[in-house]
């Protein structure tokens, strides 16, 4: 797979969803359900029920690459209700994949008065 995540958006799917799918049930996901166009040479993301499977899918103007991550142990943080598909960036995708839930990381916070 020769994609650059430094240089493409990378979306995640919230929540599960059933990676018996392959290409063409994972389009339909992106096109209806997370409202995005599979063909925009953005990285979409998707974790099973048990979050121990991950699957990558991707447009590189050619065809489709559909990549798969099977844990032998322990379990993919993954955010269970959030937006339809969120952006994160490619230092987050390796937090991900190494296990470290930057989900429930501290978020800024952005007051306008101390009291």
């Amino acid at each position: 797979m020769t994609v650059d995540l430094n240089r493409v958006k990378i979306y995640i799917r919230p929540g599960h969803t059933d990676l018996r799918k392959a290409v063409n049930g994972l389009t339909g996901i992106i096109q209806e359900g997370m409202e995005m166009n599979p063909l925009s040479g953005s990285v979409f993301l998707f974790c099973n029920k048990n979050r121990k499977l991950l699957k990558a899918i991707w447009w590189d103007q050619t065809g489709f690459w559909l990549s798969q991550k099977r844990l032998e142990k322990d379990k993919f943080p993954w955010p269970e209700h959030k937006q339809a598909a969120e952006e994160i960036n490619a230092e987050e995708v390796k937090m991900l994949l190494a296990g470290i839930d930057f989900f429930k990381a501290h978020k800024p916070l952005f007051y306008q008065k101390v009291s």
